[in-house]
């Protein structure tokens, strides 16, 4: 898709979330939408079905979800009637425990990258291949961790796909000014296993 990322940028600025989302939807092309089931992704699971809740959601469930990420999950598929897609790893995470040793610390790096690779980075590769997006709708954050900070509002991985993130320049605050505003639930205990340390990427936004 060609597109002036920084023209796009410009005009996005100023605008409000939902008018992003609107806009991206508005490009023409084929669009998913992510979420991690994380503490607040009740925000972007609100505002992108609230514009279209046609627009598939990829879940990438590493199947090292805590329960209360799934109970929250699934009131928000049914609440918002989300077209939600899961995609899991090919291997159970009891097996991967037992070959792998176990969750790979901060230190290990090659491990933890291809741990990182099995449980986030080859279910998603499956949901491109299935869905082909030109438009990524996704809500990642500047302040989140330094490699975001390099990033826009708009911008373009290496696969080619447009990422929007409509709320790329909210505060923790303004995130919960929402999350309150429309009586979403939030999960309060979340453990996302490729992180290791706060601030650290996923993989999902760095891979090629």
């Amino acid at each position: 898709m060609d597109l002036d990322l920084d023209s796009a940028n410009a005009a996005l600025r100023n605008a409000s979330p939902q008018e992003v989302v609107r806009w991206a939807l508005n490009l023409g092309g084929t669009a998913i939408a992510t979420t991690s089931m994380g503490r607040n992704a009740a925000l972007m699971l609100h505002l992108v079905s609230s514009e279209d809740p046609s627009v598939p959601t990829i879940w990438v469930d590493t199947g090292y979800n805590l329960r209360d990420t799934y109970v929250v999950a699934e009131r928000l598929i049914r609440d918002l009637d989300l077209n939600m897609k899961v995609y899991s790893p090919l291997m159970t995470s009891e097996r991967r425990n037992a070959i792998m040793g176990g969750i790979p610390t901060v230190d290990e790096t090659e491990r933890h990258q291809e741990f990182t690779r099995q449980v986030k980075l080859e279910p998603f590769e499956r949901a491109l291949n299935d869905f082909k997006p030109d438009i990524w709708l996704t809500g990642i954050r500047r302040e989140e961790t330094e490699h975001r900070k390099t990033l826009d509002i708009v911008s373009r991985d290496a696969r080619g796909i447009i990422k929007v993130a409509p709320i790329f320049y909210w505060s923790e605050d303004q995130v919960a000014e929402y999350m309150a505003a429309f009586e979403l639930p939030s999960c309060k205990h979340y453990f996302d296993p490729t992180k290791v340390l706060d601030g650290r990427e996923c993989g999902l936004h760095t891979a090629a």
